[in-house]
């Protein structure tokens, strides 16, 4: 191999690391808010963020083997902490947010990958980045609902079942069955 296309090679792996980083961080705070929202009864908030959080698991693994065909080693750390006990007011918001900065980030990412020659991991990043902006859609539209409707809102949702049942396809995919 010569030492540019090498040293190409580098950069997109240096980058999709970066990104299955950040893929652990949102699964651990997304699964984090999760149990918050069960715990305080908001069953249907609760289960989308756990459909939300499997998506980002598939994520994180397409973004791993995506990296071990590029010879590679996936990272296994997240690239953040867990921000805990929010309030039901803070986390969509807070979400959306993350949600947002991914999406911004991802097209860098995909840029890089571009300017280094790796269709395969344009692809890639051009579907993550699809996917986020659902997750962005919802956790905003949510966020306007509590903000613009508040207790009303959380009312019609309060004693909802967060049961996912057997849909282990996550959030994007359920959304389209």
């Amino acid at each position: 191999m010569t030492k540019d296309k090498e040293a190409r090679r580098k950069k997109v792996i240096e980058v999709l690391n970066k990104a299955r980083a950040m893929e652990l961080t949102a699964i651990s705070q997304y699964m984090n808010q999760h149990y918050g929202l069960d715990s305080m009864d908001y069953g249907e908030l609760a289960k989308n963020l756990k459909l939300i959080a499997i998506d980002e698991m598939r994520h994180a693994e397409m973004l791993a083997e995506r990296v071990k065909e590029l010879g590679g080693e996936p990272v296994s750390e997240a690239d953040a902490k867990t921000v805990r006990n929010q309030a039901v007011q803070d986390i969509f918001g807070f979400s959306a947010d993350l949600e947002d900065v991914t999406i911004d980030v991802y097209n860098q990412f995909l840029l890089t990958c571009r300017e280094n020659g790796d269709s395969v991991s344009v692809k890639l990043f051009e579907t993550l980045i699809d996917e986020e902006q659902e997750h962005f859609n919802y956790f905003d539209g949510v966020n306007d609902h509590i903000a613009n409707l508040g207790d009303n809102f959380l009312a019609r949702i309060a004693g909802t079942p967060a049961s996912t049942g057997l849909q282990p396809q996550g959030f994007t995919v359920a959304k389209g069955a």
